[in-house]
């Protein structure tokens, strides 16, 4: 998917207030039960959804795909997106890249990412997710997979700083029933998941949902199963000429985070700022200080 093509699923929600009333419940069923709601017959999905056939074509067609088959055609392509491996990807990239060097292509691709991801993110979203994490009645957690747990760290790392009772949730299953002894109702689950979506990750955060945890997930454009137990969702561009997906975008994301619970935070982080300050200085940590 290119950056900035919106899915299926947030082309709905894009127009649901446009939609006729039947429109919308038919819609609403959809993303409640995206994307298998829409791997069945038009019969079947009027019927689940408790509106007409008609309905059902006319939603396919006024979103542009000329009727139900088109969009379950677009469906299917959403899917395959989602379980694409690294060497697909590159093939893929290299027989449609153009003449431009590297350095270029992959700039470019980078910077539609971050553009196409900051139109999509819903602003009263994300501050509420930066109010829950800044909130010191909570304890904040984060995890991810494979390749995103190194995201995971590096906001571990620096929310450490700015406010007490932070935890890294590595993803094997042996490491999770102490921390979710721990994980108290209300508490927060920063998530990263991005294709190919992680049984444990999804495993993890059915467990914490289980315990009244808020999870908020960053995921990619085809989201990450673990979607269905998040409260705030947050969909970055990921694709790259590469073999593997981005996480420039991620990053922005993670730092800006960062960024506004450190804001809301402030006088009690600048006096912990202060005091971690004067452990390293007795420490001589960095190098240059006699």
């Amino acid at each position: 998917m290119a950056a900035g093509k919106a899915t299926i699923e947030e082309q709905l929600r894009q127009a649901i207030d446009t939609m006729t009333r039947a429109e919308r419940q038919l819609a609403g069923h959809v993303l409640r039960h995206y994307p298998v709601a829409l791997l069945g017959s038009v019969t079947q999905l009027a019927r689940a959804a408790q509106v007409s056939s008609p309905t059902v074509v006319r939603l396919a067609q006024k979103m542009g795909y000329g009727g139900y088959p088109g969009l379950q055609g677009a469906v299917r392509d959403e899917l395959e997106a989602r379980l694409e491996g690294p060497i697909s990807k590159h093939d893929r990239w290299s027989a449609q890249a153009p003449k431009a060097h590297v350095l270029n292509r992959f700039a470019d691709a980078v910077l539609g990412n971050l553009q196409a991801t900051l139109a999509q993110i819903d602003q009263q979203d994300f501050d509420a997710a930066a109010h829950l994490m800044a909130d010191p009645a909570r304890k904040v957690f984060a995890t991810g997979g494979r390749i995103t747990l190194a995201m995971a760290e590096y906001f571990v790392t620096h929310m450490k700083v700015i406010r007490p009772e932070v935890e890294l949730l590595m993803p094997v299953s042996n490491a999770w029933p102490p921390a979710l002894l721990e994980m108290r109702p209300g508490d927060v689950l920063l998530v990263f998941d991005i294709r190919r979506y992680e049984n444990n990750v999804l495993q993890l955060v059915e467990m914490a949902s289980e315990q009244g945890a808020e999870v908020v997930l960053v995921t990619d454009p085809w989201i990450s199963p673990a979607a269905a137990h998040a409260r705030y969702r947050f969909s970055v561009q990921v694709e790259v000429p590469s073999a593997w997906d981005s996480t420039v975008a991620i990053q922005l994301l993670v730092e800006t985070l960062m960024a506004a619970v450190q804001d809301l935070t402030w006088q009690s982080t600048a006096e912990r700022m202060a005091r971690l300050e004067a452990l390293y200085e007795r420490a001589r940590f960095f190098r240059g200080r006699k």
